[in-house]
């Protein structure tokens, strides 16, 4: 008998997310933590991945990231759900180590055989980022959840975090947007199975070349856009870094077909309450609220998602010349601007 996994969850992927606002609650108490030596990321900037020094111009890096199915097949959502995990050590600009999975599994629902195969599509995808996945955790829960927890390094003059973006860079997006709303189709069953495939191909992709780019002097900033959507992680970036930023709505990549499926009424639960926590923020041109469409979009939890790279205008042609390297060809989706001292309008504009 076929599993169909997301039948199994009352959420699907990085759209689980407790919402921005509702953390923010949760985390106000930690947010006074002790300082350790060494410790020179923590919770304070929301920033992808702790980051611990060495003292011989390395740090460690450590993330977890675990959530339920998103997709159907047990072995391919292990292997989104761990290529997910691993973007947040490239989003810091380091490299990955070692991983150990984290698994929830309803044993009365879903046999072992079922969770080895989530567990093997999690391996595969630790095999081809080149670690191992080299033991975890495991608990029977009502619903099933996988992830892992991952260790990196990366070089401490390379290591980017969300308070290290600059006025007047350009912003990029590596993959497009529309996973939330595609995945939700699926479960609406009103996807076509080649939409279905290439939300799961860019989920399956890999966000090695943070690690590159983070070698780039002229990329100040780097981020992985998940489930707080594309307008939820620049604001972070924007308040860690006392900035601005203006975004082309237009210029933002988008999956095929995602405005069709948008129009049928498939939206994540996630998605307004992205909006909710970000809409005070943010404003539409000449200070008009932005329209639901475009809400919907920039709000869109993403499973897996890209990079968010701020790039100085000085390093645009090395950074778009790498990036083409990789097979990417990427143009700007936005900029960021100097904040005034005197102002107190939103943070982000779209136009």
């Amino acid at each position: 008998m076929d599993v169909l996994l997301t039948q199994f969850s009352h959420g699907a992927g990085c759209g689980c997310k407790i919402s921005p606002s509702q953390l923010d609650i949760i985390l106000d108490g930690a947010r006074s933590e002790l300082r350790f030596p060494g410790l020179v990321v923590g919770q304070g900037a929301k920033d992808d991945a702790a980051a611990f020094d060495l003292g011989d111009g390395r740090v460690i890096l450590s993330t977890t990231d675990f959530f339920m199915p998103i997709v159907d097949d047990p072995r391919t959502f292990g292997q989104i759900a761990a290529t997910n995990a691993l973007s947040d050590i490239y989003a810091m600009g380091g490299q990955p180590m070692m991983a150990v999975a984290i698994l929830g599994w309803p044993l009365d629902k879903l046999g072992a055989d079922v969770a080895a195969a989530v567990v093997a599509g999690g391996r595969q995808a630790c095999e081809t980022a080149g670690i191992p996945l080299a033991g975890g955790h495991s608990i029977d829960t009502p619903e099933p959840i996988f992830g892992l927890a991952v260790t990196g390094i990366a070089q401490k003059s390379q290591l980017k975090t969300n308070a290290m973006a600059d006025a007047d860079c350009a912003i990029f997006l590596t993959k497009p947007l529309g996973v939330g709303i595609l995945t939700t189709a699926q479960k609406q069953q009103k996807i076509r199975p080649e939409d279905l495939q290439n939300a799961i191909n860019t989920m399956c992709q890999l966000n090695k070349i943070g690690a590159d780019l983070a070698t780039l002097a002229g990329v100040s900033c780097i981020t992985d856009v998940t489930g707080f959507g594309l307008l939820g992680h620049l604001l972070e970036i924007c308040e860690a870094s006392h900035i601005k930023a203006v975004i082309d709505a237009k210029a933002v990549p988008l999956l095929p077909n995602v405005v069709d499926y948008l129009q049928q009424g498939c939206v994540p639960g996630g998605t307004m309450r992205n909006w909710q926590s970000v809409q005070h923020q943010v404003a539409g041109s000449n200070g008009q609220t932005l329209d639901q469409q475009t809400q919907r979009l920039l709000c869109d939890p993403q499973t897996s998602g890209g990079l968010l790279v701020m790039v100085r205008s000085s390093a645009m042609a090395d950074f778009q010349a790498h990036c083409y390297q990789q097979g990417l060809n990427l143009t700007p989706i936005g900029k960021t601007l100097a904040e005034s001292a005197t102002d107190a309008g939103p943070r982000i504009e779209v136009i």
